[in-house]
């Protein structure tokens, strides 16, 4: 942990233009404050050692900042892409109010805290600035930097180095039994060392057989991107595909989910249309049969009525007529 302290009568303050002059003594070995005055000579005048140049002369520079205040409530951050090795330069500037000789400022590698000796410190009027400086030359060297500026409250701004992330088709790719389909995964603005891939079987990633040269062919048209092409489908091939890809400093994967179905499956709900149609169809015939049964009722029973009606009217006729005819037979005697 370090604290600006020190300070002694009116200094004036380095100008913005300056700023090119905090350098980190990655292999001086002495640490230097702004207590210090100004920097002393040294061999090791650059981002990194002699040493280091020479060893890493080859390597791009990557320059990233992060501003902070004292008044921040929200997490500062800053995603930093890299696939292959070089020369890192991040710099936190912390503008406060209060007093720059109270404010203890470090920096750490995840939770790991990192040598003091590997950062500069340096104010200008009422701002801090930090900056650490390291090369990045394998996978392990990923990860998270975060500098701190510990005063009443403490202030943190994060940078997140790690390799490109792949891009491919986040919906479900549905095809039919039968056909072939392509899977595609790219890397926008990125050149992987090596592409493979992968099917899930249960919680475990198996290679594809590239041997398969009647199911599977892998190729792409440029060196950003990769292609599976999957012939012969069948409803056996769904399920989940991994593209991955590797980077000099690391690994990234992506995920692509293959639906196939069989070509019955789009038949389905316009089967249920119909089997409801003829449904509907049947009670409807069912309704009129029986509407048509029950009026024919009513009429059977009228005419059984009257059936009825008339054998009675003919019975009392024969009855008025049996009288009428003994009485002419004793009329006669």
């Amino acid at each position: 942990m370090r604290a600006l302290t020190g300070l002694r009568g009116p200094r004036a303050p380095r100008a913005p233009s300056a700023w090119p002059l905090l350098l980190v003594y990655l292999i001086a070995g002495t640490p230097w404050s702004l207590a210090d005055g100004d920097p002393p000579d040294s061999p090791f005048t650059n981002l990194v050692g002699e040493e280091m140049m020479t060893k890493y002369s080859n390597l791009s520079l990557e320059i990233h900042s992060i501003s902070l205040t004292d008044k921040s409530s929200m997490l500062v951050e800053k995603n930093i892409t890299l696939e292959k090795p070089s020369n890192m330069e991040l710099t936190c500037q912390f503008t406060t109010s209060g007093d720059l000789n109270s404010i203890n400022i470090t920096w750490r590698k995840g939770d790991e805290l990192l040598e003091n000796n590997n950062y500069l410190i340096n104010a200008s009027g009422n701002t801090l600035y930090t900056q650490y400086t390291f090369t990045i030359i394998n996978s392990k060297q990923m990860g998270s930097y975060s500098c701190f500026f510990e005063e009443e409250k403490e202030q943190k701004g994060t940078f997140n180095i790690k390799v490109p992330e792949l891009h491919g088709k986040h919906k479900p790719l549905i095809t039919y039994v039968g056909d072939s389909t392509v899977l595609v995964c790219k890397c926008e603005h990125c050149f992987p060392t090596n592409w493979t891939w992968y099917r899930s079987n249960g919680s475990v990633q198996v290679p594809v057989d590239v041997h398969m040269n009647d199911k599977y062919v892998i190729n792409g048209k440029h060196a950003n991107e990769t292609r599976l092409k999957i012939m012969h489908l069948s409803e056996e091939d769904g399920g989940s595909y991994w593209c991955h890809a590797i980077f000099q400093l690391g690994e990234s994967e992506e995920h692509i989910e293959l639906v196939v179905l069989s070509f019955l499956v789009p038949l389905k709900p316009f089967l249920a249309i119909i089997a409801e149609v003829i449904l509907l169809v049947a009670f409807i015939l069912l309704c009129e049969m029986y509407t048509q049964k029950k009026k024919k009722h009513p009429e059977e029973g009228k005419e059984f009525e009257q059936i009825e009606q008339l054998k009675s009217d003919d019975s009392n006729g024969i009855e008025n007529n049996a009288p009428r005819h003994r009485k002419i037979e004793s009329g006669n005697q």
